[in-house]
């Protein structure tokens, strides 16, 4: 950390499912408080079912949405038929960020071994809005919150961290 101040960001939160509700969304839960719990606002929150049109949907509107600065989805992660928020994701990005996923997994993999490659964590930047795609468990949304996402939303993290980038994100 720095003598930087720190920068609240404005968060939404997707929770991807066909059987939870808000109301029984632990892991959408978890991601809230963790990023209330950091000093960042919440900006939106709602819960979609399995479908990758549904997902794009929500998604779109906050990309497009200029107070929406990050944007965190938690479930449908997986490899079922069903599991498509990876996809939903993939062609929304500007940019991937490839290393989210790998340190995901590596996170992972010393807490779970080989079951870590059934993860498809994956993030990146659209229209200068970070996105981030974490499996639908509340120890997934506790791992890459902790470990990764908080720490490179801290404008105070050295030697760099995801905020400092933001100004530059939509450049030409």
């Amino acid at each position: 950390m720095s003598d930087k101040s720190f920068i609240p960001l404005d968060i939404a939160i997707l929770t991807v499912s066909d059987t939870r509700s808000l109301a029984d969304d632990k892991s959408g839960q978890v991601l809230v408080d963790r990023l209330l719990q950091a000093g960042h606002r919440l900006a939106d929150r709602t819960l979609v079912k399995d479908d990758i049109y549904q997902i794009r949907a929500v998604v779109s509107q906050w990309i497009a949405n200029d107070s929406i600065q990050v944007i965190i989805s938690t479930g449908g992660t997986g490899l079922t038929g069903r599991d498509g928020t990876p996809e939903a994701f993939a062609p929304l990005f500007d940019k991937e960020i490839a290393g989210f996923g790998e340190m995901f997994r590596k996170i992972s993999w010393d807490l779970i071994g080989t079951s870590t490659m059934q993860s498809r964590a994956t993030a990146g930047v659209a229209n200068g809005t970070y996105l981030f795609v974490l499996p639908g468990s509340s120890g997934a949304c506790k791992d890459g919150w902790d470990n990764l996402i908080e720490p490179q939303l801290d404008y105070r993290t050295r030697p760099c961290n995801m905020v400092e980038l933001m100004p530059r994100l939509t450049e030409q």
